[in-house]
């Protein structure tokens, strides 16, 4: 078998230039900002296929595609070899468990695949069976090649900002931010197909099983962590960036007075901290960081931090300090209490 490996195509950190100068707080989230150098993105190549097998049947696993139309980059590939391997270990160490990582992971073809499976018995109950529910996540999920990549990044993402989280398999099968991301990238996938009712179910099973409620409509970038995720809620028109941090009781909501866009735009590479509230079509610029407990309802513009109720700038509105690393990267929550004058225990 003669097996093609691509040269790597490495996209530039383009959040801050030498000069140090801000980014532009455009409307727009730049679909290029905070493409990490050290993630690199490779682009498809065609690869050998396997042979499909049953969900249940009793299979070798295959690091490959079992779907033969879906061409797999070396990057996935390894990925989810490294996600088998780490299954292994994780049963050498627990036996007790060999069931559940052989039919979550271990029999799986694919990373697709395992998700679609991981997913639908997660979300099924009696009335939706996990079968009906394989059927249509497998098919979102093979059909579109760009959901695999952002399910990729989402996992890179928890495994480097997260201490919690020891393995990429321990993410994959257990934290429920990261399955109801997912979860959420199918349903948008049906909403924009014009299968609402279909999205609109998938987003109830989410919000009862994960106590994440993310409207279908609402479109979310690549690189997500959602820390602990418990009680976010994002509405329909909201808009998150690439690399964006968000910790649990979060709400990216509207003020219940406007209608058509009335939700916020969350730029690339922000962090948002426990408890906040983002209300109304307002746009948090790049690189900005929201305090815990914050209430936003105005814009915040680039790399810069806003706190409080109702939430204001760190420096000053005319002359607010100047964020120099990527707050969603580095996780750092406290950074800006140095700079209060009035800050008490």
């Amino acid at each position: 078998m003669k097996v093609l490996i691509p040269q790597s195509r490495y996209l530039t950190l383009s959040l801050y230039n030498k000069a140090g100068s801000s980014l532009s707080a455009a409307n727009a989230i730049s679909p290029s900002f905070l493409s990490l150098t050290s993630l690199p993105r490779l682009k498809q190549n065609t690869m050998a296929a396997c042979i499909g097998a049953s969900r249940t049947a009793i299979t070798e696993p295959c690091p490959l595609s079992c779907d033969p139309n879906r061409s797999k980059t070396m990057d996935e590939v390894d990925l989810w070899l490294k996600m088998q391997e780490e299954a292994r270990y994780d049963v050498e160490q627990e036996p007790v468990l060999s069931n559940y990582y052989y039919n979550s992971i271990l029999s799986q073809g694919s990373l697709e695949r395992a998700l679609a499976n991981h997913l639908s018995m997660k979300l099924s109950n009696s009335s939706l069976p996990s079968g009906t529910l394989f059927d249509v996540f497998q098919g979102v999920v093979v059909e579109d090649k760009e959901i695999v990549v952002a399910v990729m990044d989402d996992l890179r993402a928890v495994k480097e900002r997260d201490p919690a989280c020891v393995s990429y398999v321990h993410c994959f099968l257990n934290f429920k931010g990261f399955l109801a991301c997912q979860a959420h990238r199918v349903a948008h996938k049906l909403w924009s197909q014009g299968r609402k009712v279909l999205a609109l179910l998938i987003q109830n099973r989410v919000s009862e099983v994960f106590a994440v409620d993310i409207h279908p409509g609402a479109k979310i970038g690549r690189g997500i962590l959602f820390d602990h995720a418990t009680g976010v809620v994002i509405g329909e028109t909201a808009v998150i960036g690439n690399d964006v941090s968000i910790l649990h009781n979060v709400t990216l909501g509207g003020t219940g007075k406007a209608c058509g866009d009335r939700h916020p735009k969350i730029g690339d590479g922000v962090l948002i901290g426990a408890g906040t509230c983002i209300l109304g079509n307002i746009r948090v610029g790049d690189g900005a960081k929201i305090g815990a407990g914050s209430v936003v309802l105005k814009d915040v513009p680039a790399r810069t931090t806003a706190v409080g109720n109702p939430a204001r700038l760190i420096g000053g509105k005319d002359n607010p300090i100047k964020l120099d690393k990527i707050p969603s990267l580095t996780m750092d929550h406290t950074s800006y209490i140095s700079e209060w004058s009035d800050y008490v225990i």
